[in-house]
């Protein structure tokens, strides 16, 4: 086991470049019980701890000025069991590895996240999903969970071993104890075909339920400033495999996406003026494309432009009126938006503190390029979405408190009791969620 600071003056910041923190400490655990003892030494030196993933939180869900716990070294596969379809793997294991292994065996997720850069229980555990009309978010797929609990003991759960826990758990925002293992659900890989295409914002708003209803997974991105939208609608296909060519891909997914926005961001940040002409090139600069490859291939794609976001889950039912609310705040403020706005579907899920816990939901995603000012343009996208009853991404910018959340999770107290139960002395607390969560 490794204790160290990290980098300039020992100073962690996150992938967005807005959150900062100085850990006291820094730690490597290699095993579970290194793990355990190192919460156990941090008990005696009266410090937090939080373990920290690869910062793709755009909150301080992360930060601490205790022992900063990495859990890299604590990844890999554990254990295939083809019988019961599930897998178990490291807290550590990034994404983007776990998706490759379970390729290679010929196995897959059922759904997963536009990145694959994070950890899998820092994208669990902060609720990470991508869109489905009956699949839901990552940690919908967790079957068990192991993980460290403030005294330094090991509790493992599942539907059957410590239920509430699990219930709980599977979105635990690192308030319950330390993951060190999750267990997914997995089946057969498969194939799916991805139908991507420019589309009238007022026709997906017409359409939305039919979109919705008829693809498996459906998503768009509406440019403010513009009446067009990219869709995207992936479908389970029976091959053959159509993968999209090796110089097409790069052109549309890096240069494109990310090598000219990239540009464009820059121009935007530099002229603001400028941004509702680049955002009408930037709707058209996609072009229609129909391809068929293996999940992963189909639901990620690079994400180099680094930016700012706030996402909210609305009632799916209110999605069309909150997005017709958004157009006419930014066409109102003067505001100048270079980002496109993300929509995407879940279904209701039974976890406690799941942004689509007990109802069918939307999520909405406002970004901003990172270095610009986001304040004006988030604070009026979130007073839309908290009129509407919308859950923020606990990994996104926010700026609700308990008080709020007791209102829109039914289940609030359940989860804060369990909190009571297993972190009575807050070993696992920090500013955020002291706000998120009461004290």
């Amino acid at each position: 086991m490794s204790t160290t600071v990290s980098g300039k003056n020992g100073t962690w910041r996150n992938w967005g470049g807005n959150v900062a923190a100085r850990p006291a400490r820094e730690v490597t655990p290699a095993s579970v019980e290194e793990l355990a003892d190192a919460v156990r030494r941090a008990a005696e030196d009266g410090l937090k701890v939080k373990p920290v993933g690869t910062g793709h939180s755009f909150t301080s869900i992360a930060a601490t000025d205790g022992v900063l716990i990495r859990p890299q070294l604590l990844s890999g596969i554990r254990n295939i069991d083809r019988d019961a379809m599930t897998v178990t793997v490291g807290a550590g294991t990034q994404l983007k590895r776990l998706n490759m292994a379970l390729a290679r065996e010929g196995l897959s997720l059922r759904n997963m996240g536009d990145i694959m850069e994070q950890t899998v229980s820092g994208a669990t555990s902060t609720g990470t999903h991508g869109t489905g009309r009956e699949s839901g978010s990552i940690a919908a797929q967790i079957k068990g969970l192991e993980l460290v609990t403030a005294d330094g003991s090991v509790l493992t759960c599942s539907e059957k071993e410590n239920p509430e826990v699990f219930a709980a758990a599977r979105i635990g925002l690192g308030a319950l104890g330390i993951v060190t293992a999750i267990t997914f659900a997995v089946e057969p890989v498969f194939l799916l075909t991805a139908r991507e295409e420019p589309m009238p914002f007022d026709k997906v708003l017409a359409d939305f339920d039919e979109l919705w209803a008829e693809n498996e997974h459906f998503e768009f991105y509406w440019f403010p400033h513009t009446g067009s939208t990219n869709t995207k609608r992936n479908n389970r296909s029976a091959g053959p495999e159509k993968p999209v060519p090796q110089l097409q891909g790069w052109i549309e997914d890096e240069f494109l996406s990310n090598g000219v926005f990239q540009v464009a961001q820059w121009v935007g940040r530099a002229v603001p003026g400028t941004i509702p002409a680049i955002a009408q090139i930037s709707s058209k600069a996609l072009s229609a494309r129909t391809y068929t490859d293996i999940p992963y291939k189909v639901f990620t794609s690079p994400r180099r432009v680094r930016f700012v976001e706030m996402e909210y889950a609305v009632p799916r039912a209110a999605a069309v009126e909150v997005l017709r609310e958004l157009r006419t705040m930014v066409d109102r403020s003067g505001l100048r938006i270079s980002f496109p706005v993300e929509v995407r579907t879940a279904p209701a899920d039974d976890i406690t503190l799941s942004t689509a816990s007990g109802r069918d939901s939307a999520y909405i995603a406002v970004h901003m390029v990172k270095g610009t000012p986001y304040q004006a343009y988030f604070t009026a996208a979130e007073r839309i979405f908290t009129a509407h009853e919308g859950r923020p991404h606990w990994g996104k910018v926010h700026t609700r408190d308990a008080e709020y959340f007791s209102e829109v999770y039914p289940r609030f107290g359940e989860f804060t009791a369990l909190r009571d139960r297993l972190d009575p002395d807050r070993r696992f607390q920090n500013d955020y969620l002291r706000r998120v969560l009461g004290a």
